[in-house]
Parts: structure tokens; sequence; C-alpha cells
């Protein structure tokens, strides 16, 4: 009986670790890689905290090294220079404790919608024992009544709930959206862009997201760092210090967007 209550503990402790939001740390990061054409350099001393449990969106303008970054944090590449951090360990290789979500869903078209969420426990060897995770996940998604469904049968939102749920079924302390919404129509973007922050809430991971939609990250976000052109370096962090859910028209959320657009040099077009 001692044995079954020390196996219960240990598995309850390791849930709750699994639960708790990452602290991300970026000390002086440069990134760059080799061409043809010569050396070109990405990211430039780039230093950033994420707090546990906080949502950052980045935002510059394009190709200036934003994806990069976000590959770097997930341990898909070394950076150059300098050290990226999680709860005070580096990072040095991808962990399911930190996932990515990409602008495309990149589902297996022969998986069904529940076998496409159960990968990453597959991979770990975990499915047996975890697989009420696969159906937990679907539930939050709102995906529970497509799971024998394949990708072609799901729209683009419900494609990308399930790339969503593929995530969520991890557990993970960081989450990771390189543009998750970029391709969707309009609509469905802002349905989602909601659910985002009900699933951030709900779940109480990190976040860390890449846009090009300004209104879309101080919708989402409690601060936005903005970046320089191409070698990306920080030139301004804008906090968002607006309660949540919150409404398009909220005229704090105006003022900040013309100032978000004046940091990116695009205060002539308000």
């Amino acid at each position: 009986m001692v044995g079954a209550a020390a196996k219960r503990l240990f598995r309850e402790e390791n849930a709750a670790a699994a639960h708790a939001a990452s602290r991300i740390r970026i000390e002086r990061v440069s990134h760059g890689f080799d061409t043809p054409a010569g050396r070109l350099e990405v990211l430039e001393d780039v230093d950033l905290d994420v707090a546990p449990g906080e949502f950052v969106a980045l935002l510059g303008p394009s190709g200036c090294g934003k994806s990069t970054l976000l590959r770097l944090v997930a341990g898909l590449e070394p950076a150059s220079s300098g050290a990226i951090f999680q709860d005070g360990a580096p990072i040095i290789r991808p962990d399911p404790s930190r996932i990515v979500v990409f602008q495309d869903p990149t589902l297996f078209p022969w998986r069904t919608v529940r076998d496409n969420v159960a990968l990453g426990l597959q991979a770990q060897g975990i499915l047996k024992q975890e697989k009420s995770r696969v159906g937990a996940a679907l539930r939050k998604v709102g995906l529970e009544s497509f799971a024998r469904a394949y990708p072609h049968q799901l729209s683009g939102g419900m494609a990308q709930r399930a790339a969503l749920a593929r995530a969520l079924v991890n557990n993970p302390r960081l989450l990771i959206l390189d543009e998750p919404l970029g391709k969707l129509d309009s609509l469905t973007r802002l349905e989602m862009q909601s659910e985002l922050v009900s699933l951030w809430q709900k779940n109480g991971f990190s976040v860390l997201l890449v846009t090009h939609d300004v209104e879309e990250a101080l919708f989402l976000a409690r601060r936005v760092v903005i970046f320089s052109p191409r070698p990306a370096r920080i030139v301004a962090e804008i906090t968002v210090d607006r309660p949540y859910p919150r409404h398009r028209d909220d005229p704090v959320l105006t003022g900040l967007r013309h100032e978000t657009l004046e940091r990116l040099g695009l205060g002539k077009s308000w």
C-alpha cells in the first residue's frame, strides 16, 4: 500500500510539474546562416525574458528573423552565439515541454484526427497509459465529434484546432506559435484568437507568438516585442495592461495600435 501511495504521489507531482509554465531567458543571442553569397546575419544581440504564464507576441518586418528566434527557443537548432534557458537550464535540443504550432497544421493525411493528436504520446512510448489525454485535448478544442475524421474532411479552422490539440496533449509548459492563424479566413481567425486566449487561460502555459497582425498581437498578448529589420534587434516593448476578454474597440487598444505602428515605421498609415 505504501508503494502504491508513493507511486500515485509521484504521478501527481509529475502531472503538476507538466502543467507548470516555463520561464524563458534569451541572453545576447545572435544568429546567422552561411549562404553562397556570404554570411547572412538574422538576429543581433537579442535579450528577452518570458515570465512563467506570460503571453508574449513578437512583431517586426517580414523576414527579419522572428521565426528563426522561435526555432532557437524550440531547440531545433543552436544559436550562433549567446544562450537560451528554460527554467534555468540551457536549451540544447527539442523537448515535449516546448511545442511549436506552425502556420500550416502539418497533419498526416493518412491518420485520423485522433491519431494525429496522439502522435506525440506515441513517439514518447506512453500512449497506452496516457490515451485519456487524447480525448481531453480534443475536447479542449471542440473536436471530440471529429476524432475519426481525416484531415481532408476538416475546414482550415478545424485543422488548426487539431494542430493545437496535438500540442496540448503533451501538457506543454511553453507553447510556441509561428503565425498559426495566418492562413485562416478573417472570421475564422477572429474566432480562433478568442479560443487561443481561452486555452492559454485554462492551461496556464507560457506563450511565445510570432504574428504580422498588430491587432492580433494586442488582442492576445500581455506584452508585444517589436523587432527591427534584419538582423533583428529588439527596438521596443509594449505592455498591454488590459483585462481579458478584450474588446477590439477598446480606446486603450486603439491607442496602443497607433503606438505600435509608429514603432514599426508605419505611423503614416494610421
